[in-house]
């Protein structure tokens, strides 16, 4: 993490004490979050992220900020003063009052916080395990980013004890939903597709750029439902996150698959990078950045 936070109206040092145990959406993991790219000072699709961030708010019952522009300018404030023009940005929105445990002061409806890292290095290749009954699509909440992120970080944290990278997580079906922190593609000759919402996965901004945005000639990309047996017979897995962009599987275990080489996800990733220069070009003359 960098020096500076955002937290509402004020940056500070992310040592300072400003947070309360009486807050309630800290104490329960009642809030929700977005994490983004910024490429020369802008954050990449803030447009999607504030809208999904909206919804995950609505769902949730959070207390959220009506004005995309009133938070872009309080990020553009942690940006510059962490001089993070190339980096990563966590925003979260924290639900404060309601419940038995709620704090005495009396605090605002919600705190904005936000803070920057560097870019994480992920590995040339992902290697997978396979978890099943890890998503519950049924569920009215399936597919919204919130605070109470543990079962993800718990299943991150043991598939690397166990020598991987990432885990599949299954859903109720059977079928393919998602990884603990990225959405999942599979290739097939000129045909590339995605999990459908309805597999319970998170609708992941790299994953709706590539669905709505990319145009590759002789390229189909679209969704469908997916079972592990599937991963066999794919010429090509990937995975797709904000962070990762497009990173390409190697292994998942227990299945084999095809794949010595990605040059359908190699395409896409240059198709990718083109979108994301084309949003960052025009709007980097409006990015209050240094």
């Amino acid at each position: 993490m960098h020096r500076y936070i955002l937290h509402n109206d004020e940056i500070r040092d992310a040592g300072d004490q400003v947070l309360s145990p009486g807050q309630i959406g800290l104490m329960n993991g009642w809030g929700i979050f977005s994490t983004l790219r910024i490429y020369d000072g802008v954050p990449f699709a803030w447009d999607r992220h504030w809208k999904r961030m909206l919804r995950d708010a609505t769902l949730m019952r959070v207390p959220f900020p009506q004005s995309s522009d009133w938070m872009m300018d309080r990020i553009a404030r942690l940006i510059d003063a962490n001089d993070a023009a190339n980096a990563t940005l966590r925003i979260c929105v924290v639900r404060n009052r309601r419940g038995l445990f709620e704090g005495p002061e009396g605090p605002p409806p919600f705190d904005l916080i936000a803070f920057t890292r560097d870019v994480y290095q992920w590995a040339d290749v992902m290697r997978l395990g396979v978890v099943p009954n890890a998503r519950h699509a049924a569920s009215e909440f399936a597919g919204v980013k919130v605070l109470s992120w543990s079962e993800n970080l718990s299943r991150y944290e043991r598939a690397h004890e166990q020598g991987l990278d990432e885990v599949i997580l299954l859903n109720e079906r059977g079928e393919v939903s998602e990884c603990t922190s990225a959405n999942v593609f599979l290739v097939q000759g000129s045909r590339v597709w995605t999990p459908p919402l309805t597999s319970g996965c998170l609708p992941g901004v790299t994953r709706a750029v590539l669905l709505e945005e990319v145009r590759a000639q002789g390229l189909e990309i679209f969704e469908k439902t997916v079972y592990p047996q599937d991963l066999e017979a794919a010429d090509e897995v990937f995975l797709t996150s904000t962070t990762r962009e497009l990173l390409p599987v190697a292994s998942v275990e227990g299945y084999q698959l095809k794949a010595n080489s990605h040059p359908v996800r190699d395409r896409l990733q240059k198709v990718f990078e083109t979108c994301v220069h084309t949003y960052v070009a025009a709007r980097r003359p409006a990015a209050a950045i240094k």
